[in-house]
C-alpha cells in the first residue's frame, strides 16, 4: 500500500502529464478596433423613389463621394452619387444619364481628383442578359453625366470585365479584361476612354491568361494588379504591371509560398509606396514595392521596383476569399475581405506588416445584392453597406489610440 505521503506525490505528477498532453487554449486574438460609429444620412435627390444602394466610396482634395443607384419596390434601379465635405453632412449629386440603359445604371466604382470625379456603371440587359457598361463624369457645379460611348468599348463578344479605374496626373485609367486577357482604357479627361486591348506584356499569351481588376497611379504612371492563369492551370498566381502612359507595360509575378496559389485583386497607394493586397493560399497576403527587393520591374518613373510580402491576415473561410476594397490614408490601411459567409473590415497601422479586425456597424454577408466599401482619413473612417435588403453609411470616429 502506497503511504499517505506519496499518494499526493504521484496525483501531482499525473496531473502534470495530462496538462502535457490537453489541448493547449487558443491565445487570446488581437483587440480589434472599435470605430465609434455613427448612421450618416444619404438623401433622395430631387424626385428619387425607392433605397439607395451604395456601392463605393472615394475621398481626394478634401471630399468625399459616394456612389452606386437608387432602386424602387418594382426593383427597377437608377444611379445615383453623393458628396461630403465632411464625410458626415451629405448631399445628392444630379444625374444625367443620356442613353436607356444608362438611366438604369447602378454605379459601381469611383475614383477623383481635384478637378472632379468618375464613376463605372453598368446595367445587365439585352438579349445575352451582359452587363450594359460605361462611365460618367462629373465637374463641380455640373450634374454627374452620363459619357456615350460605342457598344463595343466596353461591350460586344470579347468584353469581360470593366472593374477599377483611378485617378491620376495623367488622366483616368480603367482595369479589366477582354478576351485575350488584361485590358485597360485610358483618357485624359474622363470624357471617353481608349481601349488598350491585346497589348503586348498587359493581355494573355504563351505563358498564360490575365486578367486585371484594380488599377492605382503612381507619381506620373500606373499600376495595375490581377493574375495569371498558366496554360491547362487551374491555379492563379499574382500579377502586378506598370506602365509610365497606359500604352506599354511591364509585368512581374509577385513572390508568393512553393505551391501556392492566389491572386492580387487590390492596389493603393499609401506612405512608404504602392501596397497589394490578394488571396493566396488560405489567407490573404500582402506585398509592398521596394526599390531593392524581390521580383523587378520597370516602375512608373522608369526606375527599378521590386516586391516584397511583407505580411499576411485572415483565416480560410467557407467559400472564395477575395479582397473587395483597400484603402489607404498617411500610414493606415484599411481593407475590406470576403470568406464566402461575410464582409469584414481590417486595418494596418504599420503598412500592412501587421493587421487588426475593425468590428462593423452592422453585419454584411459575402455575395448576392450584398456590398461593403470603405474610405478612411486620418481620424476616422466612411463605410457604406448594404446587406441587400437595406442600407446605411456610416462615420466611425477613430479612437486615439488606433490614430
Amino acid at each position: 500500500m502506497l503511504s499517505a505521503r506519496v499518494r499526493p506525490v504521484l496525483v501531482a505528477a499525473a496531473l502534470l502529464l495530462a496538462a502535457c498532453h490537453a489541448t493547449p487554449r487558443p491565445l487570446p486574438g488581437p483587440e480589434p478596433v472599435r470605430p465609434l460609429w455613427q448612421p450618416v444620412e444619404l438623401v433622395l435627390p430631387a424626385g428619387g423613389v425607392g433605397r439607395p444602394v451604395p456601392r463605393d466610396v472615394a475621398r481626394c482634395a478634401g471630399r468625399w463621394y459616394v456612389v452606386g443607384g437608387l432602386v424602387d419596390p418594382a426593383g427597377e434601379t437608377r444611379p445615383a452619387a453623393w458628396s461630403s465635405p465632411d464625410g458626415v453632412t451629405w448631399s445628392p449629386i444630379s444625374v444625367r444619364g443620356q442613353t436607356f440603359y444608362g438611366r438604369q445604371h447602378v454605379l459601381y466604382a469611383v475614383a477623383c481628383r481635384a478637378d472632379g470625379m468618375a464613376a463605372l456603371g453598368a446595367k445587365t440587359g439585352g438579349v445575352h442578359g451582359n452587363p450594359r457598361t460605361g462611365t460618367w463624369v462629373w465637374r463641380p457645379g455640373g450634374p454627374l453625366r452620363e459619357v456615350p460611348a460605342a457598344f463595343e468599348l466596353f461591350g460586344g463578344p470579347r468584353a469581360v470585365s470593366a472593374s477599377r479605374l483611378a485617378a491620376g496626373s495623367a488622366g483616368w485609367l480603367v482595369a479589366g479584361a477582354r478576351a485575350d486577357g488584361a485590358a485597360v482604357w485610358t483618357s485624359p479627361d474622363a470624357e471617353g476612354f481608349a481601349l488598350r486591348a491585346g497589348v503586348a506584356e498587359l493581355a494573355g499569351d504563351g505563358r498564360g491568361r490575365t486578367a486585371a481588376y484594380d488599377v492605382t497611379a503612381v507619381g506620373p504612371g500606373w499600376l495595375v494588379v490581377g493574375s495569371l492563369l498558366p496554360p491547362g492551370g487551374a491555379a492563379r498566381t499574382p500579377l502586378v504591371w506598370s506602365s509610365v502612359d497606359g500604352r506599354v507595360w511591364r509585368r512581374v509575378l509577385l513572390p508568393v509560398p512553393a505551391g501556392a496559389a492566389g491572386a492580387a485583386e487590390r492596389v493603393a497607394s499609401a506612405n512608404g509606396g504602392p501596397v497589394v493586397l490578394g488571396p493566396v493560399g488560405d489567407r490573404f497576403a500582402v506585398w509592398r514595392a521596394c526599390d531593392d527587393c524581390g521580383s523587378r520591374s520597370a516602375g512608373p518613373a522608369g526606375v527599378g521596383l521590386g516586391w516584397r510580402r511583407v505580411g499576411g491576415f485572415g483565416a480560410p473561410g467557407p467559400g472564395v476569399s477575395s479582397v473587395d476594397a483597400l484603402a489607404a490614408s498617411a500610414g493606415r490601411l484599411v481593407a475590406v475581405t470576403g470568406d464566402g459567409a461575410e464582409r469584414r473590415l481590417w486595418m494596418s497601422r504599420d503598412g500592412g506588416a501587421s493587421w487588426l479586425p475593425v468590428i462593423t456597424p452592422v453585419p454584411v454577408p459575402d455575395g448576392g445584392d450584398a456590398a461593403l466599401a470603405v474610405a478612411v482619413r486620418d481620424d476616422g473612417l466612411l463605410v457604406v453597406a448594404d446587406d441587400g435588403k437595406s442600407s446605411r453609411a456610416w462615420w466611425g470616429a477613430l479612437p486615439a489610440v488606433d490614430r
